[in-house]
């Protein structure tokens, strides 16, 4: 899971509900102080929430962009249903981020939308672009037909998780029908406390506080259908290079180790692709929260 650097939110930022035609989202907004340059919508990934991104959120306002951060159906202060598998499937979570673009192009005054998906949600954000491109009746769709002037795929990778991650995510999944959160958060510390490497990256106590929260939030379902869609996601890369190459600029972007995706096979899917390709240094899977500075001057490269 990505950990924020910090929880405070900027002078720039508020927390709100996006109101869309597929329910309520909540979210984290943050608004340029001058004329505004664009607009951008960031989709978390597994376990993550819209938190994940607090440290983007003054540099790319200062530049002149509104940011709209997201929790997932399912993920933190959103919720969801607790029966309803079908409420979390890749499809539903796209449709959730199209319904999302829509609310966000209603508010007007925006400017051109970028999107971006980290980890899961990069897949996420994928499902949404080819639906879109499909319910527009496009073979090879281009700028004008798509609601977005950019697409940025962060620690994200063409189909199923590293075999390592798969094999700890499979036994979340197994589990989860059976074991609380509670008792599944204690396992999981009890087992980052034994990895000497994560020990000495622990987060503050008021972090470690929301990220305890945080996860008792989720929506078990909604992590058995997410964790079972990453161990087998399809590869839909030749698909989505389509949209692509008509006329949606990509970029692909990442740290330069990944537990979930190796970073040769994120290379080479912005290859497969035609995608800009920033690895950003002294990062991992979340360089959004662990290098946001670079990340964020990534980002304003890419949309301007």
């Amino acid at each position: 899971m990505s950990t924020p650097p910090f929880l405070t939110l900027p002078p720039s930022a508020r927390a709100l509900r996006v109101v869309t035609a597929r329910g309520q989202f909540a979210a984290l907004r943050a608004e340029p102080a001058g004329a505004v340059r664009g607009s951008a919508l960031l989709v978390p990934g597994f376990t993550g929430s819209k938190e994940d991104f607090i440290a983007l959120l003054e540099p790319l306002a200062s530049a002149g962009y509104r940011v709209t951060a997201v929790d997932q159906r399912g993920q933190y202060e959103t919720g969801g249903p607790h029966d309803d598998p079908a409420a979390y499937t890749v499809a539903a979570l796209g449709a959730d981020v199209r319904a999302l673009t829509g609310a966000l192009a209603a508010e007007g005054g925006t400017g051109p939308l970028h999107l971006l998906g980290h980890s899961l949600g990069g897949q996420v954000v994928r499902e949404a672009v080819l639906a879109e491109a499909a319910a527009s009746g496009a073979a090879a769709p281009g700028r004008a037909t798509l609601p977005w002037a950019s697409l940025t795929l962060m620690s994200t990778g063409p189909g199923p998780i590293d075999p390592a991650e798969a094999e700890r995510t499979r036994l979340l999944v197994e589990v989860l029908p059976t074991m609380g959160l509670e008792e599944i958060w204690q396992v999981i510390q009890q087992m980052e406390k034994a990895d000497g490497e994560r020990a000495r990256r622990l987060p503050s106590p008021e972090v470690a506080a929301f990220l305890h929260r945080r996860w008792l939030a989720n929506v078990p379902q909604a992590l058995i259908s997410t964790g079972g869609h990453l161990v087998a996601a399809p590869d839909r890369v030749a698909e989505l290079a389509a949209a692509v190459t008509a006329g949606l600029p990509a970029l692909v972007l990442s740290g330069v180790q990944d537990y979930a995706w190796p970073v040769p096979e994120q290379t080479a899917m912005a290859e497969r692709l035609g995608a800009r390709r920033v690895v950003v240094a002294d990062a991992g899977h979340s360089p959004n929260a662990e290098q946001p500075a670079a990340t964020a001057a990534a980002l304003l490269a890419h949309w301007g």
